[in-house]
């Protein structure tokens, strides 16, 4: 053995003690770091001849690296739809780590039976049913572009084709409808083979919303003149967190022939609270879901699950036969169920902080959130500098500038929050109006955070006057 590998080995226990240390100092500094890191990385370096051991690493790292990382993980990191990591969930991470587990199968672990447990635990926080089988993930453009591979056997199976064995090719083209489809779908499609421009959308609610108008995909549907197609519902807009009508789009599938898959990356959590649960109702009955957990469950990057309720089509396409991993049985091993044959034990940090915190804890997060971004929203519709482009419908703030929201000046905005280390919100366009995006996902968030995003977004609107 190499001999800095040997000392490394003979002294694990202190490594790891010094690791320990140097994260619990950086996370419990959350609050008060900058939440964005604007300036320039350093330059790279060639690759060592000879290492320096892992605490060496740990020092060259803590010096060059870790001052330009983000605060991504704390309580004003706004941007996108970020979660962060729950003190359960970080430990189930690191164990996951520690414990090297290849969760593909079932051979000689009972990491996959874990798996499985979580995937149950998750289907009823969502109020699934146990007709809906599921998978992990790396996150939510992965999870679309299982549950549309499966629509798009589904479709082969409809024309009597096996688009697995005989390639996309011989299905020949088809439809997909959607309203306000997530760029992950037309990522996806592009993938599948599919074609981006198969993507039909269909029109939206008049009256500044982004859900689908249930009767105009009817009418689609019914152009369709009973060829199958694939609709994408979303439950939950990435802009404003609008929820297509799911009973209404189920109700479609007693006149029309088609696959229901269901964009629920963050809008599933919906399901965890009363006031809320009602933007959900239908979901059981979509034939695959997408659910992004590095987002509102707040387990670390990366993790996401997609549900379907035909795990035998799942299995046709991503079946991996071979003399040392055999055949799927009537309980398939997770490598027959998406593009990965090696799976890292993504279902431990979720399993930890599902076990720690229970479905009580989870909502309790959800709608501590959502009143968190109402509280910005008041606040937003009260100044002169800022308006809301929608109401603030779950847990994200979509707003602009009152005066000329060109994209110079709404960018400048994002980029003097960014730059003051208050806070990070991204920018977006809606209705065709530049604007910027709050999304309250991350467990540790109050109201004091809060207040202290909406300061730093008047001082830089303020700025601009």
């Amino acid at each position: 053995m190499h001999p800095t590998l040997a000392d490394d080995l003979s002294r694990l226990p202190e490594v790891l003690r010094s690791a320990r240390d140097f994260a619990a100092r950086e996370v419990s500094g959350l609050d008060d770091r900058p939440v964005a890191r604007p300036g320039k990385a350093p330059d790279p370096e060639p690759l060592p001849s000879e290492g320096v051991g892992a605490e060496g690493a740990l020092a060259r790292f803590a010096e060059r690296w870790a001052p330009g990382f983000s605060g991504s993980a704390g309580p004003r990191y706004l941007g996108f739809v970020t979660g962060g990591a729950t003190p359960a969930s970080l430990t189930g991470d690191w164990l996951a780590g520690a414990f090297d587990q290849n969760a593909s199968g079932s051979g000689g672990s009972s990491a996959a039976a874990l798996q499985r447990e979580t995937l149950g635990w998750l289907r009823e926080l969502f109020g699934l049913s146990a007709a809906h089988s599921g998978a992990f993930v790396t996150g939510a453009t992965v999870s679309n572009t299982v549950g549309l591979a499966i629509a798009r056997e589904w479709v082969g199976e409809r024309r009597g084709v096996s688009v697995s064995r005989e390639g996309v090719a011989a299905l020949g083209p088809f439809d997909v409808l959607s309203g306000s489809p997530h760029s992950s779908v037309t990522k996806a499609l592009s993938v599948l083979g599919i074609g981006r421009d198969r993507l039909r959308a269909v029109p939206v609610l008049a009256g500044n919303r982004e859900a689908v108008d249930v009767g105009q995909l009817a009418a689609a549907l019914e152009a369709l003149g009973g060829a199958p197609a694939v609709v994408v519902a979303n439950a939950g807009t990435v802009n404003t967190v609008d929820f297509d009508d799911l009973r209404a789009i189920v109700a479609l599938k007693e006149r029309y022939d088609f696959w229901l898959h269901v964009d629920a990356a963050f809008g599933a959590f919906a399901a965890l609270s009363p006031e809320h649960a009602h933007l959900v109702e239908g979901l059981d009955a979509a034939d695959s879901v997408c659910v992004d957990l590095h987002k509102w469950l707040n387990v670390p990057y990366d993790a996401a699950v997609q549900f379907t309720r035909r795990q035998d089509l799942q299995v046709r396409v991503f079946h991996n036969a071979s003399p040392y991993l055999g055949l799927p049985t009537g309980d398939p091993d997770f490598l027959h169920l998406t593009p990965e044959n090696s799976q890292r034990l993504r279902a431990l940090p979720a399993w930890f902080s599902l076990a720690a915190y229970g479905s009580a804890g989870h909502r309790e997060i959800v709608e501590r959130n959502v009143a968190l971004a109402r509280r910005l929203g008041e606040r937003i519709a009260g100044t002169g500098q800022l308006r809301l482009l929608a109401p603030v419908r779950l847990n994200v703030v979509c707003f602009t500038l009152a005066g000329e929201p060109t994209q110079e000046r709404v960018h400048a905005v994002a980029r003097a929050v960014a730059d003051s280390g208050e806070a990070f919100v991204t920018p977006t366009v809606y209705d065709g109006t530049h604007g910027l995006r709050a999304a309250f996902s991350n467990w540790r968030t109050s109201e004091a955070d809060t207040d202290r995003v909406f300061e730093a977004l008047s001082t830089a609107a303020g700025a601009l006057s």
